[in-house]
């Protein structure tokens, strides 16, 4: 794989992909190119416990967002095209997606962001959709960030396009938690820790329950519904898995457990 804009390796059931644009990592459609064709080979290696998106080091920015000359008459269809694919790819993916973030994330920094299934950021971290500003909307956020952080703070970000700061971020809801900057590579090694030891199976089937269970990408319609369709996946799926036969008879006998991620 021939990257020139983006870092991706796999190790230890950790996939890593660092934009590595400092120091602002501005998306142009190049580097959008790199990250699908990262992220298209994942959805296949049942060895891929967690994808982890980071900016690589001496960046000021986890991304300052989507190249501004990609928005031309002659460039926008492509560059929506390339940069949606990204979300379609993540919206498919089943393991679980954390972004670092120990800057700003803006515009389409922000969208990559809030996509992602989890967020660790540090204290000088901030949130933004300033694309209000310049004449257009976002997209992803407009679909997406409603049911994050609900309705009103969404409109205000995208109608007004100001900051939000790491604290503000984590009380809505927005990120999972928020560190001091020196601790930022030390808390999400741990994070990322706690996930890669254990099933990568049972993870995702977790993460399809959850989504099932929220209505996400299903006619839930109720609590009632979602839970049975839970029961489904729990009374099928997932007990079909060694993994969980596993789980269960390693508690019983006071022992770890050893994943077959399978």
């Amino acid at each position: 794989m021939n990257l020139k804009h983006i870092r991706f390796e796999v190790s230890d059931g950790v996939a890593q992909l660092t934009l590595n644009k400092p120091p602002l990592n501005v998306l142009d459609i190049a580097m959008m190119r790199e990250i699908n064709t990262a992220l298209e080979g994942l959805g296949d290696d049942a060895g891929v416990k967690v994808l982890v998106f980071e900016a690589a080091e001496g960046s000021k920015a986890f991304s300052a967002g989507v190249d501004v000359s990609e928005h031309t008459a002659d460039k926008v269809g492509e560059m929506i095209e390339v940069f949606h694919r990204i979300f379609r790819l993540l919206d498919g993916l089943e393991i679980p997606t954390v972004a670092v973030v120990g800057g700003a994330a803006l515009g389409g920094g922000c969208e990559l962001v809030l996509f992602c299934d989890m967020i660790i950021a540090s204290e000088k971290a901030s949130f933004g959709q300033p694309e209000i500003q310049v004449g257009v909307f976002p997209p992803i956020a407009v679909a997406a960030l409603p049911g994050i952080i609900g309705p009103k703070k969404a409109l205000e970000m995208v109608l007004i396009g100001d900051r939000i700061r790491a604290d503000e971020a984590l009380r809505l809801g927005l990120v999972n938690k928020v560190v001091p900057v020196e601790e930022l590579r030390a808390a999400a090694d741990e994070f990322v820790g706690k996930l890669a030891k254990l099933s990568g199976a049972v993870l995702r089937l977790t993460k399809r329950a959850v989504r099932i269970g929220s209505g996400g990408g299903s006619a839930v319609s109720s609590f009632a519904d979602g839970l049975a369709a839970v029961e489904e996946l729990y009374l099928g799926p997932l007990m079909d898995t060694e993994d969980a036969h596993e789980g269960l008879t390693a508690f019983m006998e006071k022992r770890a457990p050893v994943w077959k991620d399978r």
